[in-house]
């Protein structure tokens, strides 16, 4: 195996008996032995659990049981997850004293799709306030650059898949914590539709903008991903069942108004790196539309802030009367800021935001997907507290969690200082399918995203394993 296998092609390769679930999963879990001390993406691996699931996952292959895309594939988790008789940390010294008694939902369907758990990640505390060192465990670290930030909060899924140390991680994205790691790490990171994956045993940040999303290395792979972790598509499809459709006769509207809102603040290599991404989408055939009449940015953006603070605090509030020392000073800080706002803050930006959402579906009714930013700067230094405060003021994601919508980032390159560029796309409510086709469409233009410097899937590959590509 010359190159990383994407999780299609592992599972192409299992079915085929090339290869077996205990292979890969043994593979994985070498390398996070190896490798992971560059980049603190685990809290706990999961050897023997992950073993046995390897062991169960062939033993049913062998027996003719076939349980889908993530049969036999290992992936991580975010520790905002339960799993059964393990603590839920969330990154934090304020843990609960007893085991989860039962899997999170998500959890939960990858088992019962045979899926292998390799072990939690880290997290920005709580899945707010951002990478600090005044915790029991590390921050999490950039693989394409350890010196930078990985993106947040969902930071050691995104660095662990990105390096290699997982085929696929699952996290949450409540003003973008899937989004931003996909777009510092170079990975596909999505955040479905509200609800479309279910929630239920994922610790809250903020209970009305939580999302659970994929992050993976393709296109193709987010798809099989959400097959299993989401409700059915729309007509009971396959997320991936436009896939290779091509973009001819669609229209992709660019959304100007937001990227002005940036204030001429936009890193210029980011902005060529879009610029060259609508290329490639208006030479694959989409028709590109400028959308006018948005909803203002600012307003976004305070509204969603003035939602997460209100209940953020909500979950908070008890720990922050009683325990505040135990909180890394980041996250008390922004935690606390919820005290206060009344409820007629809360009530007052909730009917704005039902306002918003209004606009903007009638500003954008008449194109199948939007295409923006993600980031208007580059992933910054890890002990640059000045540039990480304004990384999450700096970028165009947290919109979509006020509008529900579904939103992905992708890379579409690197900068000549070696980190990625991204792209963000997004497409109206329960669009995932048509939003994975547009996505899948500049992937194949631009090409997949190689591996980062220094972690390279030749190392210490047995020669037993065969190339997926024949």
């Amino acid at each position: 195996m010359t190159s990383y296998p994407t999780i299609a092609e592992a599972g192409r390769l299992m079915r085929a008996g090339a290869i077996t679930s205990v292979d890969l999963t043994r593979l994985h879990l070498d390398r996070i032995a190896r490798l992971d001390n560059r980049v603190d993406s685990y809290l706990v691996v999961m050897e023997e659990q992950a073993l046995s699931a390897a062991e169960r996952a062939d033993a049913a292959f062998r027996a003719g049981m076939d349980h889908g895309p993530m049969h036999g594939i290992p992936y991580c988790l975010k520790d905002i997850f339960d799993v059964a008789g393990m603590v839920t940390t969330c990154h934090s010294r304020i843990v609960p004293e007893e085991p989860a008694t039962a899997d999170a939902a998500v959890v939960a369907r990858l088992a019962a799709a045979g899926a292998v758990l390799l072990g939690k990640t880290a997290l920005h505390e709580f899945g707010t306030g951002g990478p600090t060192f005044d915790l029991p465990f590390p921050p999490a670290r950039n693989p394409w650059n350890r010196d930078h930030h990985p993106g947040g909060s969902t930071s050691g899924s995104g660095a662990a898949v990105s390096a290699g140390l997982a085929m696929a991680g699952i996290g949450t994205d409540t003003l973008g914590s899937v989004r931003s790691p996909a777009t510092a790490c170079g990975l596909v990171g999505l955040k479905p539709t509200y609800d479309v994956v279910p929630r239920r045993g994922c610790f809250p940040l903020a209970f009305s903008l939580d999302h659970v999303g994929p992050l993976t290395r393709t296109v193709e792979d987010c798809a099989l991903v959400m097959d299993v972790i989401a409700e059915p598509a729309r007509g009971g499809r396959s997320y991936g069942s436009e896939l290779g459709h091509g973009l001819k006769g669609l229209r992709i509207g660019t959304l100007d108004p937001f990227h002005e809102a940036a204030g001429g603040a936009v890193d210029p290599e980011i902005e060529a790196g879009f610029d060259n991404a609508l290329a490639a989408l208006r030479d694959a055939g989409a028709e590109i539309v400028v959308i006018n009449n948005l909803p203002p940015f600012a307003a976004l953006q305070a509204t969603a802030l003035t939602i997460h603070r209100a209940e953020a605090y909500t979950v908070h509030r008890a720990w922050l009367a009683e325990r505040p020392d135990d909180y890394c000073a980041i996250s008390r800080e922004k935690l606390q800021a919820g005290a206060a706002l009344g409820a007629s803050d809360f009530i007052i930006a909730q009917q704005a935001r039902a306002e918003l959402i209004a606009r903007y579906r009638h500003a954008t009714a008449e194109v199948d997907a939007v295409v923006g930013l993600s980031s208007f700067m580059l992933p910054c230094r890890i002990d640059d507290p000045a540039a990480l405060g304004a990384t999450y003021r700096r970028h165009m994601r947290t919109p979509f969690n006020v509008l529900g919508d579904p939103a992905l980032s992708m890379p579409v390159g690197l900068s000549r200082t070696g980190l990625p560029l991204a792209v963000q796309l997004s497409a109206p409510p329960y669009g995932e399918a048509r939003l994975l086709r547009i996505a899948d469409g500049l992937e194949r233009a631009l090409g997949r995203m190689s591996t980062p410097p220094g972690f390279a899937w030749e190392e210490g590959v047995p020669t037993a394993l065969p190339d997926p590509a024949g």
